[in-house]
């Protein structure tokens, strides 16, 4: 498969779900963040767990850890969005919402490709455009985290301007 076509559709894809499904994609962005946390600090432990009670051979371990980190990475981000379709109500909110959407695309793409199969990865890993994605991640990470705390900020709950009690 031809790799900008792989990489369209690992940014497009989550995109197309967050806004159809109406999925807070700040809170999703959040949960992809958390999901790499979990890949950092859990994996190994998940996949030495998961070798020593399947007894498992080394070499299998070995081709599995790739997906046990996608797992890992995955899980947070399909249950926050399981957990919170149609949380976004009006179509200004949902044009907010694009722009986090548009983070966890970019993000998740960022953070699948190495995990993915070693010839689907080289491909994807080998185009000029991972090349161009991967010199802006800076620029992909910090401008998603910044606007995902911005629609995050402006969800709150409006205070009434009455005081509540006896009549």
């Amino acid at each position: 498969m031809n790799p900008q076509i792989t990489l369209g559709a690992l940014v497009l894809i989550p995109v197309i779900v967050v806004m159809f499904l109406r999925i807070n994609a700040a809170l999703v962005f959040l949960s992809l963040c958390l999901g790499d946390v979990l890949v950092q600090f859990v994996a190994k432990d998940t996949t030495d767990f998961l070798t020593l009670h399947a007894n498992q051979v080394p070499q299998a371990a070995n081709a599995g850890d790739n997906t046990v980190k996608i797992a890992l990475l995955l899980l947070p981000v399909i249950l926050t969005a399981v957990f919170m379709i149609r949380t976004v109500h009006g179509n200004g909110r949902l044009l907010l919402n694009l722009l986090p959407a548009a983070g966890v695309g970019l993000l998740g793409a960022l953070l699948v490709v190495p995990l993915l199969p070693s010839g689907l990865a080289h491909n994807v890993v080998g185009s000029p455009l991972w090349a161009q994605v991967t010199r802006a991640q800076d620029l992909i990470v910090g401008a998603s985290a910044v606007v995902c705390l911005f629609v995050l900020w402006l969800q709150r709950p409006k205070t009434g301007g009455r005081k509540h009690g006896k009549h």
